[in-house]
């Protein structure tokens, strides 16, 4: 399984250690997305800035259109089906959905692949920015409800 991981808050004033985790997770700015394994040192991470992303586990078909809209090039071209042919292992978007899905591949492993989805604020806004998602917020681990938030940010 992968988890799907948002930036909910962007301030000037973040804990360095929290700038940092979440730099080396790509998530420099508010509303990108980035698609990470489940293992234990991704866990510690997400645990260190929980207070500022919110995560879960993410399915095929959500990953899939998550990279058919805003999945991006240099250049700012989109990932075709047509791309992934000539240029990878995989026949179609939804193939790569599933490879990374199960762990078996990453974004940053495909040529030319921007490792982070830019999304749009969710429609209705967050929950709630200051409190956890047990707690009627929109922080930490949400588990399935993920996809839902995701299906309002495209």
């Amino acid at each position: 399984m992968a988890y799907a991981v948002i930036r909910v808050r962007g301030q000037p004033d973040v804990n360095r250690d929290i700038e940092y985790t979440m730099g080396l997770l790509n998530m420099t700015r508010v509303n990108h997305l980035v698609v990470v394994p489940e293992d234990d040192v991704t866990k510690g991470m997400l645990q260190v800035c929980k207070d500022y992303v919110t995560w879960g586990e993410i399915n095929e078909a959500t990953l899939a259109d998550v990279i058919r809209v805003r999945g991006r090039l240099s250049g700012d071209r989109e990932i075709t089906d047509d791309y992934l042919k000539e240029n990878t292992g995989f026949s179609s978007v939804e193939e790569l959905a599933k490879a990374m899905t199960e762990n078996e591949h990453r974004m940053k492993d495909i040529e030319g692949a921007k490792p982070v989805f830019r999304m749009h604020p969710p429609v209705k806004g967050y929950e709630g920015n200051k409190r956890s998602y047990r707690n009627g917020g929109a922080l930490g681990y949400r588990g399935e409800a993920i996809n839902d938030l995701i299906a309002r940010m495209l």
